[in-house]
C-alpha cells in the first residue's frame, strides 16, 4: 500500500506544516551528493571492518545449514525433496549460485556476508539521517557495523534475510516520500523475498508494513485514499517471487513437501527453542565467569560491556510505544504528515518484526540479526528532537554518554577474538583462524576422502562443508527435542539401507541443551534412538575436539579396522 498526494506534491512538498509546529523538516539524503558521498564512505568502511572477520571461526553449529544445503544444490539436490529443511528456500540457492561463480569457499561465503552488512549499515545511515542530525546517522550506522554482525559472523540465513528486510523497508519509506508504482512493487518484492529466506521474519515485515501504511491513511485525513495502480505495484511485487519459486519446485516434484516442511515449524520449532524475552544463552559457567570472577572493577566493566545485550531487546519495545504516539498526533493534526509517516512506518514494521521474534525464538541472538533496523530507535534516542517529555531531554546527555561507552565495550572484545584467533587450520574450503584447537578437522581430513558419505550426529553440519564430505542421510543436522522420533527413525532406515564407513558423534551435546534449548522435553535427552544405532554397530577409534572443547567420537563400523 501507499499514500497518495494530489497533483505533483509529495510528503517533501508538505514538510512545511511540521515546520509551523516547531519540527525539523525531514532531509532526504539521496538528493544531496555530499550524503550520498558519506553513504558510500559508511558502506566501504563497514566492508573493510568485516572483511577482518571473514576467517574467524568458533564453529558454531548454526553456520553449516545453509552452506552444506547450498552443496546438494550445486551436486543437484532439490530441497524438501531430496534432503530436509524448515527454511525457505533463497538463501540456499542464493549461495550456491554465488558458489557456482566465484568458487566455493568459506571465504566466497563470508565475502558475501560482510556485502550484505555494509548494505546493512548504509540503509541505516540513510533512513536514520532523514530525522536525525548527520553526525547522529553516522554515529548509528557505526554502532551496527561494530556491533551487528561481529557478534554473529556467521553465514546464516537470519542475516540474509534481514539485508532483504533493510531493503523493503527502505523502499517502503522511499513510497510514502515519492509515491511512485515501482518503489511500491519494490517495496513488495523486497518484502516477498524475506519471506523466502525467512519466514517468520517476512510474515512479521509484511504484517508490520501493511499495518503501518493502513495507520498513516487512516489519520491522515487530508490526503486521497491509496491509488489503485500502486497497490497493484505491491500485489505484483509480493507475488511474483512466491509464484516462481511454487512454479520451479511444482516441476520438480517437489512443492507437497516443500509445503509441508515450511509450515512443519508450527508444530515442532516453539516447544525446544521457546525461551524468555531477549534469553541470552548463557551456561552457569560462563555467567559465573562473566560476573563471579575478578575484581570488584573488573565486574563492573562487564557489566557495562554486556548491558547493550540487555538494552537491544528493549528497543522494539520503545518502537510500540513510540508508533502509538506518533498516529495519535497525526490522528490531531499536530505533525508533519511526511514526519508522521515516516515514525508510523518504521515502528509499525518493528513492532511486526518483533512479534515475529516472540513467535519463533525470543533470544538476543534473533534481536542481534534485527540490529539494523532496531538501531534506528538508538539514533532518534541519542538525537532526542522527535521524543517526547522532559524528563528525557534532563537526561538525553548520559543517554548519550552510556551508549559510546557501552556498544563501544562491547565491540572491543569481539574484533580481539578475531584478529588474535591463535590457531590456524587449513580446511578443503580454506584455511581458518580459531580461538581453541582442533583435532577434528585434521584428523577426518587425513582419514576420509573428499566427498565420501559419512556422518556428523546430532549437530555440526560445518564439519560436513569445511572437510568436504557428505551426509549419509537426508538430514544435515538433528536437535533432540525438536526432530521428531518419525524422523530419527528415517535416518536409522537410511543408515541400515545405506551403511556409512565412518560416523563423529558428538558425546558432549547433552551439556549444550539446558542452556541453549531449556524447552527441551526430559523425554528427547533420556532417548536418542540413533545415538544407540551408532553406539551398536560402530566403535571408537579415536576422540577428538572442537575449539570450544566439544567432544567428538571418530567411529568405524565394526567390521572395519580404524584408520
Amino acid at each position: 500500500m501507499s499514500l497518495s498526494v494530489s497533483d505533483n506534491h509529495t510528503l517533501e512538498g508538505v514538510a512545511s506544516a511540521g515546520e509551523r509546529a516547531g519540527e525539523s523538516p525531514l532531509c532526504f539524503p539521496e538528493k544531496s551528493s555530499v550524503e550520498m558521498c558519506l553513504a558510500i564512505v559508511v558502506f566501504a568502511l563497514t566492508f573493510a571492518y568485516l572483511c577482518i572477520f571473514r576467517r574467524f571461526t568458533g564453529m558454531e553449529p548454526d553456520e553449516g545449514i545453509v552452506l552444506q544445503g547450498a552443496e546438494r544444490v550445486l551436486r543437484g539436490e532439490v530441497p524438501y525433496r531430496d534432503f530436509f529443511s524448515f527454511y525457505t528456500p533463497g538463501s540456499y540457492y542464493l549461495l550456491a549460485g554465488l558458489f557456482r561463480i566465484f568458487g566455493d569457499s568459506l571465504g566466497v561465503a563470508r565475502t558475501a556476508l560482510a556485502l550484505s552488512g555494509s548494505v546493512a549499515s548504509l540503509l541505516t545511515y540513510l533512513l536514520a539521517r532523514r530525522v536525525c542530525t548527520r553526525s547522529v546517522s553516522l554515529l548509528t550506522a557505526g554502532l551496527v557495523t561494530l556491533t551487528a554482525l561481529p557478534s554473529r559472523f556467521l553465514v546464516l540465513h537470519n542475516w540474509d534475510s534481514t539485508l532483504w528486510a533493510c531493503l523493503g523497508l527502505y523502499c517502503a519509506v522511499r513510497w510514502l516520500e515519492s509515491p511512485r508504482m515501482t518503489w511500491a512493487f519494490a517495496a513488495g518484492s523486497f518484502a516477498s523475498l524475506t519471506f523466502l529466506f525467512e519466514q517468520s521474519k517476512g510474515g512479521g515485515l509484511i504484517l508490520g508494513m501493511g499495518a503501518g501504511l493502513l495507520a498513516i491513511t487512516l489519520s491522515d485525513r487530508q490526503r486521497p485514499r491509496l491509488r489503485g495502480t500502486q497497490l497493484a505495484g505491491l500485489a505484483v511485487g509480493l507475488a511474483w517471487p512466491v509464484a516462481v519459486t511454487l512454479a520451479y519446485f511444482g516441476m520438480r516434484h517437489s512443492l507437497q513437501p516443500m509445503l509441508a516442511d515450511w509450515f512443519w515449524p508450527l508444530q515442532h520449532y516453539s516447544m525446544a527453542n521457546r525461551v524468555p524475552y531477549g534469553y541470552q544463552n548463557w551456561s552457569d559457567s560462563t555467567r559465573h565467569l562473566l560476573f563471579g570472577t575478578g575484581t570488584l572493577a573488573t565486574r563492573l566493566i562487564v557489566v557495562l560491556a554486556v548491558s547493550p545485550l540487555f538494552l537491544v531487546p528493549v528497543l522494539p519495545l520503545v518502537a510500540i510505544g513510540l508508533m502509538v504516539y506518533w498516529v495519535i498526533r497525526m490522528w490531531r493534526q499536530r505533525s508533519a504528515p511526511a514526519r508522521g509517516a515516516y515514525y508510523v512506518l518504521i515502528n509499525a514494521t518493528l513492532a511486526g518484526l518483533l512479534l515475529s521474534i516472540v513467535i519463533a525464538r525470543a533470544d538476543i541472538l534473533h534481536f542481534m540479526y534485527l540490529q539494523p533496523l532496531f538501531f534506528l530507535l538508538l539514533g532518534w534516542l541519542i538525537d532526542g528532537r522527535d521524543i517526547p517529555g522532559r524528563v528525557f531531554k534532563a537526561v538525553r546527555p548520559f543517554v548519550i554518554a552510556y551508549v559510546l561507552i557501552a556498544f563501544l565495550a562491547l565491540s572491543a572484545p569481539l574484533l580481539l577474538r578475531a584478529v588474535n584467533a591463535p590457531n590456524n587450520v587449513t580446511t578443503r574450503r580454506g584455511v581458518l583462524t580459531m580461538p581453541g584447537e582442533d583435532t577434528v578437522i585434521e584428523y577426518v581430513q587425513a582419514h576420509v576422502a573428499p566427498g565420501q558419505p559419512i556422518l556428523v550426529y546430532p549437530y555440526l553440519p560445518l564439519y560436513y562443508y569445511l572437510t568436504g564430505t557428505l551426509s549419509s542421510t537426508r538430514y544435515d543436522y538433528v536437535q533432540p527435542g525438536m526432530h521428531t522420533n518419525q524422523q530419527l527413525r528415517e535416518m536409522i532406515s537410511q543408515l541400515v539401507s545405506h551403511p556409512v564407513d565412518v560416523v563423529l558423534l558428538e558425546v558432549s551435546f547433552d551439556e549444550k541443551i539446558p542452556n541453549s534449548w531449556p524447552g527441551t522435553p526430559l523425554s528427547a535427552m533420556a532417548s536418542d534412538p540413533v545415538s544407540d544405532y551408532i553406539l551398536k554397530r560402530y566403535r571408537t577409534c579415536k576422540v577428538l575436539k572442537s575449539p570450544a572443547d566439544w567432544r567428538f567420537l571418530f567411529m568405524v563400523r565394526n567390521d572395519l579396522a580404524c584408520p
